[in-house]
């Protein structure tokens, strides 16, 4: 992977700039740095490597040298988006489901951000916000996924069984590949973020449908319940054991299986 390689290999997606990095400490920084100085909308940074990647809250993201695709894309809202932005995890997440079932294979949403294969992360999803005054100026759209084993971190560091790829394949595939599909599907996705039928999309991919959860918010709250879909804004709705509906809002917040 370098510039040259990715400028051909993206050359159809009409991007507005690509830059391209053999090292960099985080993607999204970068492409925040990018976007408070103009970059315009659907500008890319890509990196081979990450130093100092980041998922939601901060959680460090390992991605070592040839192993992964690690990009954030820079969006302009336009007026008609700006209602939907929350849904803008799910836009990236869906794009990268409706590519690994092109490889036969079965991903899940982990909500908010995570995409699963076989219960495992696969991949994670950052959204970033640049505000002005009271409106979104732009948003960067991180992305990693781990596409060789080596993307993988020692398992006394994860927080959450990981997978590759390569794990789910039994080969590397060509991430140039990839990254133009993600991408392409993005780009066709966007006009639909408003649309019922993308809510739909993205509920039928969740993780842990109809299943028992427990839910960690911010403060020590904890929610346990039956995951029975999202809300229009993207939250995830819980069916407490009094079949109360309880939404769960972006935020600091932890999912998982209760058994």
């Amino acid at each position: 992977m370098n510039q040259q390689e990715l400028e051909s290999s993206l050359a159809d997606l009409n991007l507005s700039a690509i830059h391209y990095f053999d090292s960099i400490g985080s993607t999204s920084d970068e492409a925040l740095a990018w976007a408070k100085k103009g970059a315009r909308d659907l500008s890319l940074v890509v990196a081979d490597e990450q130093t100092m990647g980041r998922g939601r809250l901060d959680r460090p993201w390992f991605t070592p040298p040839h192993t992964a695709i690690a990009f954030s894309l820079i969006l302009r809202p336009t007026h008609s988006e700006i209602p939907y932005l929350s849904r803008m995890v799910g836009l990236a997440a869906l794009a990268l489901v409706d590519v690994l079932k092109t490889l036969n294979l079965e991903p899940q949403i982990k909500w908010p951000n995570d995409i699963l294969l076989n219960g495992r992360k696969l991949a994670g999803v950052l959204i970033d916000v640049i505000w002005s005054n009271d409106e979104v100026e732009s948003l960067v759209i991180g992305m990693g996924v781990n596409v060789a084993k080596g993307a993988l971190p020692s398992t006394d560091i994860l927080g959450f069984p990981a997978t590759s790829l390569e794990n789910m394949l039994g080969y590397v595939p060509d991430r140039n590949v990839l990254l133009h599909d993600i991408l392409t599907n993005m780009i066709a996705l966007r006009p639909q973020i408003g649309t019922d039928s993308f809510m739909s999309a993205w509920e039928k991919k969740l993780a842990y449908y109809g299943r028992q959860v427990r839910v960690e918010m911010g403060g020590g709250k904890v929610v346990l319940g039956k995951v029975i879909g999202l809300e229009s804004d993207g939250s995830l709705k819980i069916s407490d054991e009094n079949g109360r509906t309880i939404p769960v809002r972006f935020g600091d917040v932890r999912l998982r299986l209760f058994t």
